[in-house]
């Protein structure tokens, strides 16, 4: 059991906590819901003891294992399953002490730790920490990695699964969704389900809560209020609670005006038919949503473009890849305006390739693209966050855009994001993820685009920011391709889905439901095939199948060596950043930097640092991206 009693706790001078009671019972599913900023993860910090309140108690039954997700990676050393394996510290005890007396010679302790060691299941651990990662996206033949060559989001997953293989009895998660694709979702949510402690998780994934939890403790105006139900049942309550207010009303009446507008407009019209019809749906949810989300402070739309096109853009037997090998090949696509398609498959297939191509930042290998007269493009992508100019203020990134246009109308557009008064004129150095991610968001608005390419867009959004996307694109007019693991965001926005698998991109005519449904069915297959190839080939192949085989291995060591190639490369332009970076960060750590006569110099010094951390961030990107390819072509040689 875990409880508040009258928790009071400060930080900076304010109160994130006050007067804080609550009484967590073993079992409990929670979800940790509020304002970016408003305790979540302070709350975590308290229950694990790393922090003690400034008034009352934090009691957490006695005995009770916590396991929680760290938020930085050590021991780059160590390869990737023994970095998971050590979460499980007492195992690790147990093998070291069984070592040292097997070393010593001592039998008689030796067979004693060997059943402890067998009591603990530390015999299986290695097969249960194979399948933690394998859960969590990683292959096979990445287990052996040391952790220092995965890059950051991979390395969070590694976190993720060493908190997994710990035994416990309370679970703390801080927003583990986040570098995860919809795959290991999926996977993550069945493992939770069954997981039968007390769990206490932060995600801004609306679907990954609904399923997960069973209770919610949402944080705002420095109280916490406990709700029974999932994350939509909360919704609901936290709704009744609200209905009455005007403003609740007024707002809720506002947006449904709006929805009804596109609905009378475009529903008799076939070609708007699908996009009128998930207007339809999301007026239905309508209700229960505004009052939920009366004080949210994003309200924003994307202005309708000048000018379009149809079709905006047009495909033709395309091949992109890297360099001039394909990942995906022979795709056929008309994009018109109106077109709202999400991309699914497995992580690695090819989603971001294939936007990074229509966006235009990689050439077709093969094929022919054809853009309409007033094509326009609005791409977000996470690596774009780090190109934004970290000395200009919100504002000023604004004004590049239109230097003619009106301060005042400039900060109005910028308060719907929620930038307000300093916030819109400071320098964005100090900008979390989410702010960066919400700042791209509206210069591409602000551009009024008629063709949206949108890859991962609400990573580092909170709840309410993904709220108030969802309702912009649903009232956007142009054509968008989404890529995304938000399923609330998929459902409510897009018309159709298309499949990303071996190579190919397909119209995909099922529904999200169905998709898990197959993803679960590419694993069995997976499986499946793992252990027919593991087992002795039961008849020798015929010539011609040894021909065929021969043939394909001839034409995949033909590709394999050009991939080499461009992972090498990208790999020594890596350590040459980095190489440069430690440099720069040796000079910082020096004192006489500070020195009021260096101050010009401790100004390039930093700015050369932040240049170094985002090319350091891009070239491993693109390497770990070239790596992937690399060893999923090298595979079929295996």
């Amino acid at each position: 059991m875990i409880r508040l009693e009258q928790v009071n706790l400060q930080r900076s001078g304010n109160y994130l906590l006050e007067s804080v009671s609550l009484t967590l019972k073993p079992g409990y599913k929670i979800g940790l819901v509020g304002a970016n900023g408003c305790g979540k993860s302070t709350l975590l910090a308290l229950i694990r003891g790393e922090l003690q309140p400034d008034r009352g108690d934090v009691v957490v039954s006695r005995g009770q294992r916590i396991a929680h997700m760290a938020q930085e990676v050590e021991h780059l050393e160590r390869s990737a399953i023994d970095f998971v394996l050590d979460g499980d510290t007492e195992l690790r005890r147990i093998q070291n002490e069984l070592a040292a007396a097997e070393a010593s010679g001592d039998h008689n302790l030796s067979a004693t730790l060997h059943t402890r060691l067998a009591d603990h299941d530390g015999y299986t651990a290695e097969s249960r920490a194979a399948r933690l990662l394998n859960g969590l996206g990683f292959k096979q033949e990445q287990l052996g990695l040391p952790t220092r060559s995965f890059s950051g989001g991979w390395r969070m997953r590694l976190n993720l699964a060493k908190a997994l293989m710990m035994p416990s009895d309370i679970l703390l998660l801080d927003e583990p969704t986040n570098h995860l694709d919809l795959d290991a979702i999926l996977w993550l949510q069945q493992w939770l389900k069954q997981y039968p402690g007390t769990l206490v998780v932060i995600s801004h994934d609306r679907d990954f809560m609904d399923d997960v939890i069973d209770h919610t403790i949402h944080i705002e105006h420095r109280q916490a209020f406990l709700y029974s139900g999932n994350y939509s049942a909360f919704e609901r309550q936290r709704a009744e609670r609200l209905a009455l207010q005007q403003s609740a009303y007024e707002k809720q009446q506002r947006q449904r005006a709006h929805l009804e507008q596109f609905i009378r407009r475009f529903k008799a019209k076939a070609t708007k038919a699908k996009q009128a019809q998930s207007r339809v749906k999301a007026l239905s949810k309508l209700e229960d949503l505004a009052p939920a989300h009366i004080d949210s402070p994003f309200n924003f739309t994307i202005p309708e473009a000048d000018k379009t096109s149809s079709p905006l853009m047009h495909l033709e037997k395309a091949g992109v890849g890297y360099g001039d090998v394909s990942i995906l090949h022979n795709i056929t696509l008309n994009i018109q305006p109106g077109d709202r398609i999400a991309l699914l498959g497995p992580n690695g297939a090819g989603k971001s390739t294939l936007i990074r191509a229509l966006a235009g930042e990689t050439r077709l290998i093969s094929g022919k693209r054809v853009d309409g007269e007033h094509l326009s493009i609005g791409y977000f992508a996470q690596h774009q966050l780090e190109t934004l100019d970290s000395n200009a203020s919100p504002m000023l990134h604004l004004q590049r855009l239109s230097p003619d246009a009106r301060e005042q109308t400039l900060r109005d557009f910028l308060g719907g994001f929620d930038f307000h008064g300093d916030q819109a004129t400071d320098s964005i150095a100090s900008f979390s993820g989410g702010e960066k991610a919400r700042l791209a968001l509206a210069l591409i608005a602000w551009q009024k685009p008629n063709l949206l390419l949108l890859d991962e867009p609400t990573n580092h959004l909170d709840l309410e920011m993904r709220l108030a996307l969802t309702l912009a694109l649903q009232s956007f007019e142009g054509a968008m391709i989404l890529v995304s693991h938000d399923r609330h965001l998929i459902r409510s926005t897009v018309d159709s889905l298309y499949l990303v698998h071996n190579g190919r991109m397909d119209e995909f005519t099922g529904d999200l439901d169905e998709y898990s449904s197959w993803l679960e069915e590419q694993r069995r297959e997976q499986r499946k095939q793992e252990t027919v190839e593991a087992e002795p080939a039961a008849k020798l192949d015929s010539a011609a199948d040894r021909k065929a085989r021969k043939q394909k291995e001839a034409e995949i060591r033909r590709k394999l060596s050009p991939l080499k190639r461009n992972a090498d490369k990208l790999e020594q332009q890596l350590e040459k950043v980095q190489e440069k970076l430690a440099s720069v960060e040796e000079a910082l750590s020096s004192s006489d930097i500070y020195q009021d006569e260096n101050k010009d110099k401790l100004k390039a010094l930093l700015a050369d640092q932040t240049e170094l951390k985002r090319q350091e961030e891009e070239t491993e990107e693109s390497w770990m991206e070239a790596m992937e390819a690399y060893e999923e072509l090298k595979a079929e040689l295996e």
